[in-house]
């Protein structure tokens, strides 16, 4: 599931937002980053809720106020972009008991970590699509424009 969270996370952050400003490589990072955290529980849990989501993103606001920070806070705001993206992209939301915690009780929220396996092969296929789309959109077959992307993490459409 991490071609399709993380191609389909820059995909749609940029469809959306078209901004070069982003960083896409913690776009991409931020998107797995509920599976990273929810891996200990062995499911959905803690990560994949909206509240999780919600305090990344609020963090990153709070966390680098001011005119002298742009750098650290559109970082920060890519990283939180991703992990918003990643829920979207991961369905938490079809488990309502993990994406709205604690609203249905306290007790820790369970639900599976993957879809099931043919599922989860068409989507990863989606995500191959999505890096594909990636890499023609921003001429990533270009020496100098992938270095620039490793560097900065900016895309800059051709």
């Amino acid at each position: 599931m991490m071609l399709w969270r993380a191609f389909g996370s820059i995909f749609g952050a940029w469809n959306v937002f078209q901004s070069s400003g982003l960083d896409f490589r913690l776009v991409a990072f931020g998107s797995v980053a509920p599976l990273a955290v929810d891996t200990a529980f062995g499911g959905q849990s803690y990560g994949h809720t909206l509240l999780a989501g919600v305090a990344v993103l609020a963090a990153a606001m709070l966390a680098f106020p001011g005119r002298g920070r742009r750098l650290r806070r559109r970082r920060a705001l890519s990283f939180a972009i991703g992990w918003l993206g990643g829920l979207l992209l991961g369905g938490a939301w079809v488990h309502e008991e993990v994406f709205w915690w604690p609203a249905f009780g306290a007790e820790r929220p369970e639900a599976p970590l993957l879809p099931a396996w043919p599922l989860a092969v068409a989507l990863e296929a989606l995500g191959a699509l999505a890096g594909a789309w990636t890499w023609r959109r921003f001429g990533l077959g270009d020496a100098a424009r992938r270095r620039a992307f490793v560097r900065s993490g900016r895309l800059v459409a051709t």
